[in-house]
């Protein structure tokens, strides 16, 4: 079966960039602390915008966030704000870069605690994906126990743009909910890679 016929979630639509995220990326459990990073900054930016948006700008946002290196993004100060600010390639929100650099820094604090950011956000899951079988996008929810204790947690901690919808969508994306619908060919998939 050629890759256009075949069956995706329903929110892959048409677009080769959705696509290409959808089949290779979104549900796939990573463990790696710079891409964990990196989502939890981006799933932050993409509030209240759509997740394509995000996407079109994702390889700028590696480019002038120094590839999503944690201690380099903590050190940032006001010229590099300044920067960020006027660089149409990112989403240009005060708050929201200000919290990639806040959310830094409490990033490191995690990790120097922890030993690493993946042993301590993958206990909501108790570090075990989560094989959800949606028959529809419908029923898949916004929120859920996980991520309501997710967002609590990292909430008393100080971290920023980190609400229970932005956290369910930060376990979707880095694999620790499976949410592609039962009949989409990454369903079975995702378990295994």
């Amino acid at each position: 079966m050629s890759k256009a016929n075949i069956k995706r979630c329903g929110w892959a639509g048409n677009d080769p960039l959705y696509q290409h995220y959808h089949d290779t990326k979104w549900g796939v459990p990573c463990f790696n602390d710079r891409t964990l990073f990196e989502f939890l900054i981006l799933e932050g930016a993409q509030a209240g915008l759509s997740w394509i948006t995000i996407l079109r700008k994702r390889d700028h946002y590696h480019k002038v966030f120094d590839q999503f290196d944690t201690k380099k993004i903590a050190g940032y100060g006001e010229k590099k704000v300044a920067a960020l600010l006027a660089d149409p390639g990112i989403v240009r929100n005060r708050l929201k870069v200000n919290s990639a650099i806040s959310n830094a820094r409490l990033f490191l604090e995690i990790q120097s605690e922890m030993g690493s950011f993946s042993d301590y956000i993958w206990k909501f899951v108790d570090g075990e994906p989560i094989h959800n079988h949606w028959r529809s996008l419908k029923e898949v929810p916004a929120t859920t126990t996980e991520s309501n204790a997710m967002a609590r947690e990292l909430k008393k901690r100080g971290f920023k743009f980190v609400g229970s919808t932005i956290c369910y969508a930060y376990m979707q994306a880095v694999g620790m909910v499976n949410d592609h619908t039962a009949d989409c060919f990454r369903h079975g998939e995702v378990g295994r890679d």
